[in-house]
């Protein structure tokens, strides 16, 4: 925990901000908000707020509670057994946001996007019983890989933000360097996965 106590304008203090703006909350509401604007226009991005409610805003709540009830010390929930506890909350999550969406009609690509982002996390959670892969920089590389495929090659230049994110996770101390470049490898195929089987299947 000491790499999180530098002072203001420290490469610690810094790592920590780049953390929390960065975090995967942030990437998928914005990654669920623009597949479904890409797929349906206004009523797409609706639907994607719904989905961001589920993805992004229900776990950040239940983390929040979790730290306020003194479950766990951050929203970062380093320690393996508490990780686990926040994963299994957000593959619930996950699972009733697609029900939800499937139900409601919402477009292909984005129920279909739901649906691997739930077998990203089951896999995320297998590999954290184990190892403590990072999910920060799983979740940032998949997202700029499903959005440069969905929307163009432009988008790449956000794997620099990647880049930034994995530094930060292991200046403040809580991932190896083979965490996080295995946290974004791994986001990477799993996204690239996902838009293949979309594509074939007439959803991208």
């Amino acid at each position: 925990m000491g790499a999180r106590q530098g002072s203001p304008g420290s490469p610690a203090s810094l790592a920590d901000r780049v953390t929390y703006l960065l975090e995967p909350k942030n990437w998928l509401i914005v990654t669920v908000v623009l597949i479904g604007g890409h797929a349906d226009g206004l009523a797409g991005a609706g639907w994607g707020l719904l989905a961001a409610f589920f993805v992004g805003v229900l776990p950040t709540a239940f983390i929040s509670y979790g730290i306020r009830r003194g479950r766990w010390e951050d929203r970062n929930v380093g320690a393996r057994r508490p990780r686990l506890v926040v994963l299994a909350f957000i593959i619930a999550s996950v699972a009733v946001g697609l029900i939800l969406l499937l139900t409601l009609g919402a477009p292909g690509i984005l129920t279909g996007y739901l649906a691997f982002m739930l077998a990203s996390v089951a896999v995320l959670a297998g590999i954290t019983t184990v190892w403590k892969i990072s999910i920060h920089c799983a979740v940032a590389s998949g997202s700029v890989t499903i959005l440069a495929l969905t929307f163009g090659p432009a988008v790449l230049i956000g794997y620099l933000l990647v880049a930034v994110l994995a530094w930060a996770r292991v200046a403040v101390g809580d991932h190896t360097v083979a965490q996080v470049a295995a946290g974004s490898v791994l986001g990477a195929a799993a996204a690239l996965a996902a838009y293949a089987v979309l594509v074939t299947s007439g959803l991208a």
